[in-house]
């Protein structure tokens, strides 16, 4: 690229505001640039990467102007790793950061108001992280690079628990033995910091079961099964591949927020995983009946049920398989979807259902704010709160409260 391209792509920038995702947006001769490792109100020389349509994205070259609430990353690794967005945020304002983007997807995406007030619950921002994948590669070990595959390298995260960060170092003092399996991918790390599980989420070939008897040996605490987590007065087994919340600070609290206006004789649990909310649900309504599609938490729910000593009614299938066959009402609807929300067909089966207090526990404000739109054509939006389950980190977990118009 010769001298005039360069200098072409370099521009001095105002940020006006962060958007989802971990970038700042600002506008330069009708185009909008999008930054990461930004602060609104930042000055900055920025170099163009790429471009689509009037939409370009670039890199932070300088800070010629910086916020008051800019603060030195304390990772080494910050902004080459991926798994961290925010480390440059004082975390007092990552809070306001991220209601303002909740309450911008609200508007922009669904068209709705946000109420006046969203409640917010937070905890240390550090060492929080009980659940963490590592990628492998020629015996190094770490996260991927932002917006890349490429592998960077980790000796210490400062998000993740003490015994996560034990278990790292064992994996890369193993990583450097002959024995260790090169073929090795991606693993998933999950403890309740007494016990470790170990989850192999990609690999070249099939990992021999020698690799684990190393484990056990190198790494306290390994397990090769189930591994009991304690959280909201139960304890949950949660066996390899069964999805379990991963902030160990904020499990109790996101359960409590979640069920706080939860009333009625009956109640449904739509994604109910391994039981985090059915267990405090059937201790409170007399008829609790839970959906979850995925084979191993379905059983670790129906376990974890007769270990509490509660009676639910527990359904392997999806949420939109058990409401278009199922057409009994309830007083009371919890829903825990994945990333992409409710989605259309099951929002449509609620409406006919006509709960009378519906909670959403959502990972995305797009996808809420998609199907709040939907909803809030027979419900009010009675509480918002925001529980900020990945400080240092663009994620956002919302539960919101609604109730049927009379």
């Amino acid at each position: 690229m010769d001298t005039t391209q360069t200098n072409a792509r370099k521009r001095t920038v105002t940020f006006e505001k962060l958007v989802y995702g971990g970038d700042g947006l600002a506008r330069d001769h009708g185009h909008v640039i999008l930054t990461p490792f930004v602060l609104p109100g930042e000055t900055a020389q920025i170099e163009i990467t790429g471009k689509q349509s009037q939409l370009l994205r670039a890199r932070l070259k300088q800070v010629a102007e910086a916020s008051p609430n800019r603060v030195p990353a304390p990772c080494p690794a910050f902004t080459n790793c991926g798994g961290c967005h925010y480390q440059h945020i004082a975390y007092s304002q990552q809070l306001v950061e991220k209601q303002l983007i909740l309450r911008e997807a609200l508007t922009r995406v669904g068209k709705i108001e946000a109420p006046e007030e969203i409640h917010v619950i937070a905890g240390p921002e550090w060492g929080y992280r009980n659940r963490a994948q590592f990628h492998l590669e020629e015996g190094r070990i770490g996260y991927h690079e932002g917006g890349s595959r490429r592998l960077c390298a980790i000796e210490q995260c400062a998000i993740l628990s003490p015994k996560l960060q034990e278990a790292l170092s064992g994996l890369r003092r193993m990583s450097g033995d002959r024995r260790f399996p090169r073929f090795l991918q991606t693993v998933e790390l999950f403890t309740n910091e007494t016990n470790l599980q170990l989850n192999v989420l990609s690999s070249a070939k099939p990992v021999a079961r020698r690799f684990f008897d190393w484990c056990a040996a190198e790494l306290p605490g390994f397990l090769d099964g189930p591994l009991d987590y304690t959280a909201a007065g139960h304890t949950f087994r949660v066996s390899h591949g069964a999805f379990f919340q991963v902030n160990r600070f904020l499990v109790d609290a996101l359960v409590e927020e979640a069920l706080c206006l939860a009333e009625g004789e009956s109640a449904l649990d739509l994604y109910s995983g391994a039981g985090l909310f059915t267990l405090p649900l059937a201790k409170r309504l007399a008829r609790v009946s839970a959906v979850e599609s995925g084979v191993a938490a379905w059983r670790d729910l129906q376990k974890n049920a007769e270990s509490a000593g509660v009676s639910i009614d527990a359904l392997q299938t999806s949420a939109e398989g058990y409401l278009e066959s199922n057409g009994a009402g309830c007083d009371f609807v919890l829903a825990d979807p994945p990333r992409a929300g409710l989605g259309k067909k099951v929002v449509e089966r609620l409406l006919e259902r006509k709960p009378r207090r519906l909670t959403i526990v959502s990972c995305d404000p797009a996808t809420l704010a998609r199907d709040l739109a939907m909803l809030l054509k027979q419900y009010r939006l009675t509480r918002m709160t925001m529980v900020d389950l990945f400080p240092q980190t663009y994620h956002i977990e919302t539960v919101a409260h609604l109730e049927i118009m009379e």
